[in-house]
């Protein structure tokens, strides 16, 4: 008989999550033996393993996706109640907020995915338009990150005055803006375009330099640097 036809307690030693992480190290699991451990059963006819196989495959194996589902959604699976539920968010919640103290363990910024990194931790509703600041010292050491402004479904409100306020405040020389896009589609609208010019244009009379506006899309971005748009 197959694992794939046992409940894990029928299975080899090695082969249950539980004990293959502490006989084989965690990254010997997969992303499904790892979900399965956090929700410890499965329903009456998918062991905790296939279970978590099966949440994985409804949002393609992708766990940005993963964390990006509320409890309802979850709760559809037979055998995840509200419990499960939660202990899946927690564990997705802490990955996200270990990434972020990663990213700020060497506190120079390198590029735009990492301007784009350690935009996300503060994406907290990818439905709504939120925008974002990232304020550097003329070393290009990261000062502040934060998220300044969330708005509807289709716009935030970007308010120069503020952001180059907190850039002061904060003694930065340089500044990278962002937001994102609801629709998950990171390309520039014409509106997009006229905000960095406008952020250009204050950050020249201020003597503090827009570096880059990068747009978060769905597991992807835009940046206005890379793509030759920081020029007035």
């Amino acid at each position: 008989m197959s694992n794939e036809k046992k409940t894990i307690k029928e299975w080899a030693a090695d082969d249950r999550p539980r004990e293959k992480m502490m006989h084989k190290g965690k990254s010997a699991l997969s992303n499904a033996e790892l979900i399965a451990i956090l929700i410890g059963s499965g329903n009456s006819k998918q062991s905790a393993v296939e279970l978590s196989r099966s949440i994985l495959d409804s949002v393609g194996n992708n766990l940005i996706e993963l964390s990006e589902l509320s409890i309802n959604d979850l709760t559809r699976h037979n055998g995840i109640g509200e419990a499960k539920a939660v202990t899946i968010m927690a564990a997705l919640e802490l990955g996200k907020r270990r990434r972020a103290a990663e990213a700020n363990t060497d506190n120079t910024l390198k590029d735009s995915k990492d301007a784009y990194e350690r935009f996300l931790p503060y994406l907290e509703d990818p439905s709504q338009e939120n925008f974002f600041a990232l304020y550097l010292n003329q070393k290009q050491k990261v000062l502040k990150v934060e998220c300044v402004s969330k708005g509807g479904i289709t716009h935030s409100i970007a308010d120069p005055k503020i952001i180059f306020r907190n850039a002061i405040t904060v003694g930065a020389t340089g500044l990278i803006i962002g937001h994102n896009h609801p629709t998950g589609i990171p390309s520039p609208s014409q509106d997009d375009r006229l905000i960095t010019q406008k952020f250009i244009a204050a950050g020249k009379l201020l003597d503090i330099n827009l570096v880059d506006h990068v747009i978060i899309g769905k597991n992807q971005y835009y940046s206005f640097l890379d793509s030759g748009e920081m020029t007035l």
